[in-house]
């Protein structure tokens, strides 16, 4: 959360950092709701990667 939290303000202040804070996954394979703009927007930047991202109940998971 805190990469992330970081990239967003620094993208805010014309700093871009670079760093793919949006690969990272909460420790049981999900997406993290705190993310950024939410789960729904943590789901677009991993499958604009190519990654597939399926929905399990309430929560998303990458698949494999």
């Amino acid at each position: 959360m805190t990469a992330a939290k970081a990239a967003q303000e620094a993208k805010k202040a014309k700093a871009d950092l670079d760093i793919p804070n949006w690969r990272t996954l909460k420790a049981d394979g999900s997406l993290n709701d705190k993310f950024p703009g939410g789960a729904e927007s943590h789901k677009e930047l991993l499958e604009n990667e190519g990654l597939k991202v399926v929905r399990k109940g309430n929560r998303f998971y990458v698949e494999d």
